[in-house]
């Protein structure tokens, strides 16, 4: 689970990581790694340390050359268009081009007597196994450069890929977190409002309830994770509302059991369960309105149900359940998808049941 902070943090940082760009010094330090690792290897080979810095030397612009034209200009111009074809053509040309260049740099720069003191035979002209070797040896580093090169391109957008996923999540977490119902603050202020005009006894009490629901949506929900007692507080504080708002017309069980201290749990996670209950419960019923809720700890895990009873009326119950097929709902939606950013698949388990006259939802989750 992200905390608030967190969110900041990767909603604030650039939109791609700097981490896997290669920069001049990178080069550099590649080549130069190269070149010395390739004079020491062939002039321990000859021993002869300065006929091999010469070759290194006469080979190492070639070397750069034809790395440089594969990556930056044959691989985006053939390859990534599919033209692999001409890719293939091309790449072959400019290793056979770079043999007749090495043959005579060397020739007439190093030795006129063996150009190819490393090989078997003392090739007369362009033999057909120089060639040979020294194309697939040419084609040995720019392979080798071309791999480094597409993998760190991998990392990089491996990398930037995951930047943008972590923005998503945070995201979606921001917004999951601030999905109660806003028609549930309306109807309650309207209550509010009648209970002013009748001057009724329960106005202060129903102000006091809104305010710490409130409260507990503003400033509780930007932690990583809540008090198990305080999201309960919560719940019951709603359920205290819409008591309010239904009147005698509805009737709400509630059932705690277990060891709640010391129990977290992301916040606002509940009450979207709770909401649902109401809108598919109370807000559809034409008759008597029940609802169970029952929450219990044991061991690790918390046990949450809640069950609302259907319309009686046959047809409107037809309805309702049509719908809820359907579509589960945006409360429902947001607790699924708040599971899935926020806990490991082993760390909750969610059940959605629907009958005729009920519909119930069961949590089992990691506290």
């Amino acid at each position: 689970m992200i905390a608030d902070n967190q969110i900041d943090a990767l909603l604030n940082q650039p939109s791609y990581s700097k981490k896997y760009q290669i920069t001049k010094r990178h080069h550099v330090i590649f080549w130069t790694i190269y070149i010395l690792f390739n004079t020491i290897r062939w002039g321990s080979y000859f021993d002869d340390y300065s006929y091999s810095l010469k070759t290194n030397l006469l080979g190492f612009p070639i070397h750069m050359t034809l790395a440089y034209l594969n990556v930056y200009y044959l691989m985006p111009k053939f390859v990534y268009k599919k033209k692999y074809w001409s890719y293939a053509g091309l790449v072959v040309l400019s290793l056979f081009l770079m043999l007749i260049l090495k043959y005579y740099l060397t020739y007439y720069l190093v030795s006129t007597t063996n150009v190819w003191p490393e090989g078997p035979e003392e090739p007369d002209g362009l033999s057909f196994n120089y060639a040979l070797q020294m194309m697939l040896g040419e084609f040995y580093v720019v392979a080798f450069v071309t791999a480094i090169k597409v993998t760190i391109d991998w990392l990089g957008e491996n990398n930037r890929f995951n930047d943008l996923e972590k923005r998503q999540l945070a995201t979606e977490l921001r917004f999951l977190r601030s999905q109660v119902s806003p028609h549930f603050f309306f109807n309650t202020l309207n209550n509010i409002y009648g209970l002013t005009l009748e001057k009724s006894d329960k106005a202060p009490e129903v102000v006091l309830k809104l305010s710490e629901l409130m409260r507990y949506l503003l400033y509780a929900t930007k932690k990583r994770k809540q008090d198990l007692v305080s999201e309960l507080h919560c719940i019951q504080n709603y359920i205290d509302l819409e008591r309010i708002r239904f009147s005698d017309h509805l009737k709400v069980t509630v059932d705690i059991k277990g060891d709640l201290e010391g129990k977290k749990i992301a916040p606002m996670l509940l009450i979207p369960l709770i909401e649902n209950s109401f809108k598919h419960g109370a807000n559809q019923n034409l008759g008597a309105v029940k609802i169970s809720l029952s929450a219990q700890v044991t061991g690790d895990f918390l046990y949450f149900e809640v069950c609302n009873n259907l319309p009686v009326n046959t047809q409107d119950a037809k309805s309702l359940i049509h719908a809820n097929k359907n579509s589960s709902g945006i409360g429902l939606a947001n607790v699924k998808k708040r599971l899935e950013l926020g806990y490991k698949p082993q760390e909750y388990h969610l059940e959605i049941n629907q009958t005729d006259q009920h519909f119930t939802v069961k949590l089992k989750l990691k506290v």
